[in-house]
């Protein structure tokens, strides 16, 4: 049996050196709140305000290290309230989607585009990958055995030496499949 550690991963944003100077202060530095299942990524103690053209929400959690361009990843849910309509896509993946306005203590960015909805995803190192057969990019059908169980379609492989054993999804889906962080799904094939 093939089974992989779920992370349910709620709203949150990463940014670049760029705007981490915009919204917190020339020269600012994140700081780490917790380490994340994937090595060197942590959530920071910093949050920002993400503004859409219905609502806005606060204290949403920055991702850290910097990354090259700024990215929001939200549910679908979030969407909604928002008022925005984000693409289903895999991280960094931002071309022609919307933006939303991001406040910060010392400033704001208005972004032109960033905002996705990730697609459901598992990491897998590379020795992982190669035991089980799975090639970068492949898609795979995997069940997740919450209180409601559910086969989740179209899971992206992303295979790289630098990532661990772990499968990313949203909070909306992690709710449909009452599903948590530290729960175990099977991939199917």
């Amino acid at each position: 049996m093939k089974t992989v550690p779920v992370g349910v991963s709620a709203r949150h944003i990463h940014l670049s050196e760029a705007h981490i100077a915009i919204l917190f202060g020339e020269g600012y530095e994140l700081k780490e709140f917790k380490e994340l299942s994937q090595p060197g990524q942590f959530a920071a103690q910093e949050t920002v305000t993400i503004v859409g053209p219905k609502n806005k929400m606060e204290k949403v959690r920055i991702l850290g290290p910097a990354r090259p361009f700024t990215q929001i990843e939200i549910s679908r849910t979030d969407a909604f309230s928002l008022g925005v309509n984000p693409p289903v896509r895999e991280s960094g993946h931002i071309d022609q989607t919307p933006g939303l306005r991001v406040i910060g203590p010392a400033g704001e960015v208005e972004l032109e585009q960033g905002v996705i909805v990730a697609a459901r995803h598992i990491h897998f190192h590379t020795s992982d990958a190669d035991k089980w057969g799975i090639q970068d990019k492949q898609l795979l059908r995997v069940k997740v055995n919450g209180e409601r169980p559910l086969i989740f379609e179209n899971v992206v492989a992303r295979v790289s030496e630098q990532f661990a054993l772990d499968m990313h999804i949203d909070t909306d889906e992690g709710n449909a499949a009452g599903v948590k962080t530290g729960d175990v799904a099977e991939i199917l094939d």
